[in-house]
């Protein structure tokens, strides 16, 4: 039997409590999990904690509980240790630019976007624009240095095509996370259409997705990459994995007033209760495991060699799936130390607003 959740609290907060829906059951997807993962995840975040000198002792160890290393192991399980630690490198640096420029003023997120993409463009050495809005400074910012450190050691191994689509998804993401400052500053919240379409970008899934080609050393064919179904079966990772963060996250960022979720959408404009917006993300995670199972069955032939690299790219997107279910309740992002007696019971109790924080949405009156 389902825990039943509960829901007596004061009217100007509404319910107490929420549960989760089943997501790791519906998912019949083996997980597995790097050989060498803990050790290279290791490896990986005492990288970016060095390069991050003037972190804060609360975002130092948000850093060490994060376990986006383990992340990289579940999602990357069949590559090289070598690759496997620069994809890792990369995790934990998404979720670092995904740390710092919350809060950020629309400025802000264009500064730290150029910064970054410079170092991707010119990863020999800095170089500084002069363009009109676009000056960067003489010295170079602390994340363009580390973007340019992980991406110096990722472009030996990636080809030209997996490069470029890197770049564009990660400008991509930067757009949309300068979609989401403006939206922040104005106090808007977006239509669920629009909310979809940014969210697609703000999860990094996309530069992320790119790197399982460079994980297991192959590129794909340009008509591979564009064809109908094999877009169709990455954007269906793309929104199981965004989706279900969604329902992950929502506890800790209801408490600071984070408006960005899809639960906040259903609930201010889609008249949803808490738990009647959850059940319906969940079922939407749901819907996009079964389209993801039905586009595999519909993967078109390209011959032999390329079949073989569909294969281990699809086989990389559903690992993807996965690892990142089980990952939620094994980091200390959304559950705190308690993410395994969550994993168990499904029952999320709302923790308090912080620092004069308002509610997301009030729920709809039923």
């Amino acid at each position: 039997m389902a825990p039943v959740a509960s829901f007596i609290q004061e009217p100007s907060r509404g319910p107490s409590s929420f549960i989760l829906p089943d997501l790791v059951s519906h998912c019949k997807f083996p997980l597995t999990y790097h050989p060498q993962g803990d050790a290279i995840a290791l490896e990986s975040v005492t990288w970016l904690d060095r390069l991050c000198p003037d972190l804060s002792p609360k975002a130092r160890k948000a850093l060490w509980g994060l376990q986006a290393g383990e992340l990289t192991a579940y999602c990357y399980p069949s590559c090289s240790p070598d690759r496997l630690r620069v994809v890792s490198d990369f995790m934990n640096y998404l979720f670092h630019l995904d740390n710092i420029s919350d809060g950020m003023m629309t400025r802000e997120t264009d500064v730290l976007a150029d910064s970054v993409m410079n170092a991707l463009w010119h990863p020999e050495e800095y170089r500084p624009t002069r363009s009109p809005g676009k000056e960067q400074p003489a010295e170079e910012l602390d994340a363009g240095k580390i973007a340019r450190d992980y991406w110096s050691r990722c472009i030996p191994g990636a080809g030209l095509g997996v490069q470029a689509r890197f770049k564009e998804s990660l400008q991509l993401f930067f757009e949309a996370v300068n979609v989401q400052a403006r939206a922040r500053d104005a106090g808007e919240v977006p239509d669920l259409e629009s909310y979809i379409d940014v969210r697609r970008d703000t999860s990094g899934c996309k530069p992320v997705f790119d790197l399982i080609e460079y994980a297991m050393d192959f590129e794909l064919p340009e008509e591979v990459v564009n064809h109908p179904v094999i877009k169709a079966l990455n954007q269906g990772t793309n929104d199981l994995v965004t989706w279900s963060n969604d329902i992950f996250s929502y506890n800790v960022e209801q408490a600071r007033g984070d408006t960005h979720n899809m639960i906040v959408i259903l609930m201010k404009y889609h008249g949803h209760t808490l738990q009647s917006a959850v059940d319906y993300v969940g079922e939407l995670c749901c819907q996009t495991i079964n389209n993801f199972c039905a586009n595999r069955q519909v993967i078109p032939s390209w011959g032999p060699e390329t079949d073989r690299m569909v294969q281990e790219y699809v086989q990389g997107l559903q690992d993807w799936i996965t690892g990142s279910l089980h990952w939620s309740f094994k980091t200390h992002r959304y559950f705190g130390t308690n993410g395994a007696e969550v994993k168990k019971t499904r029952l999320v109790e709302l923790l308090p607003l912080k620092n004069g924080a308002k509610p997301c949405a009030g729920e709809a009156t039923k």
